[in-house]
């Protein structure tokens, strides 16, 4: 018999996330879902903030798909072989991220703090640098899904 009072839902309280994660300097991850946590199978879900002006370095998540939900601030996102590609995104925004894809996090903020939602399709944490020489001038991509008409 399922003990759902210990194995059912979880809540986990902004205050006890584990930032005993991966980091990246310039960044400040901290877990809320994973398998050591609550014994998510599946997810990996946790906050991300990114200082003013800084930046990831090229890299990708293997197979795995990738949700940011942007909170506060403004996410700069490039990707592509050469990060040729470039798109912004504000509060409220959602940005997917496929397997594979080579990209870079970037605060477009110079003075403020952007500050996302992250949900990774497994719980453990997959990062793969990549050694990339950059677009100097990265194309900016409007993204429009095939039900709806471009603005």
């Amino acid at each position: 018999m399922t003990d759902w009072k210990h194995d059912g839902v979880r809540v986990i309280k902004a205050d006890s996330l584990d930032a005993n994660t991966a980091q990246t300097p310039g960044m400040n991850r901290a877990a809320a879902i994973n398998l050591a946590r609550v014994g998510a199978q599946k997810l990996w879900a946790g906050t991300v903030h990114i200082h003013p002006d800084a930046k990831t370095g090229a890299h990708h998540h293997g197979e795995l798909e990738s949700v940011i939900y942007v909170v506060r601030g403004r996410a700069r996102m490039r990707w592509g072989e050469s990060l040729e590609f470039v798109a912004e995104a504000g509060p409220g925004d959602f940005i997917f991220v496929p397997p594979f894809v080579p990209h870079q996090e970037i605060n477009a903020s110079t003075d403020e703090t952007l500050e996302c939602v992250l949900v990774r399709s497994d719980n453990e944490a997959v990062v793969v640098n990549l050694d990339i020489a950059a677009a100097e001038k990265p194309e900016a991509v409007h993204w429009v899904d095939p039900i709806h008409k471009h603005p």
